[in-house]
């Protein structure tokens, strides 16, 4: 098979994929929704559904990362948050957990708005971002993942979700730096991290 037809393949694989994991998830939190009314699940699935529309409005990269290592990454910090599952109860009250969420999706959306269409799933070079919440954090978006993921354990606590939530994030943060040596390709970007030192939380990590 031809490179060119073997990426399109894989695009269309990888589409294919989260829009079935989207609906899967979907399906569940919008029953938990009907039957308690508690609104943190709805939430996370917003910012999954970002996850959706950016997968398909993405702009072409001029440098991608195709190896097995980056693969993995990316897919198990991609799909693991789609595999959490409502529990019965709650840590703290659902207002508590919502507003904590809310904080998580306000920091996806204002990155995901100061990324555009360089947003991307596998370690890539889509153009050097330095706008909005990237002057304060090299990853803005994945903070917001965290809190999220946090938001939705507290409300939704079990073994399960324990597990996905911390294998997710881990992920995440492995896939950062996945990205940070690509980007390290490009002179801007380097220039950019020098000013920019902090990757998730400023001050401390």
């Amino acid at each position: 098979m031809k490179p060119e037809k073997y990426r399109a393949l894989t695009e269309l694989l990888a589409r294919a994929s989260i829009c079935a994991l989207f609906t899967f998830l979907s399906v569940n939190l919008l029953r938990d929704f009907l039957s308690t009314g508690r609104i943190t699940g709805l939430l996370l699935l917003a910012s999954e559904f970002l996850v959706v529309v950016l997968t398909f409005v993405r702009r072409p990269a001029s440098l991608v990362d195709r190896s097995f290592r980056a693969g993995v990454v990316t897919i198990v910090s991609i799909a693991s948050p789609f595999m959490l599952r409502t529990s019965n109860g709650g840590l703290l009250p659902d207002i508590a957990t919502a507003a904590v969420s809310v904080v998580g999706l306000a920091v996806v959306i204002v990155g995901k708005l100061a990324l555009g269409r360089s947003f991307g799933l596998v370690p890539a070079n889509r153009g050097v971002v330095i706008a909005g919440p990237y002057a304060i954090v090299r990853h803005p978006i994945y903070s917001g993942y965290v809190i999220t993921h946090v938001a939705f354990l507290l409300a939704h606590p079990s073994g399960w979700n324990a597990v996905l939530v911390v294998v997710a994030d881990i992920a995440l943060v492995l896939r950062a730096l996945v990205e940070e040596r690509v980007l390290d390709e490009d002179e801007r970007y380097r220039a950019y991290r020098q000013r920019v030192g902090w990757q998730f939380v400023p001050g401390l990590f």
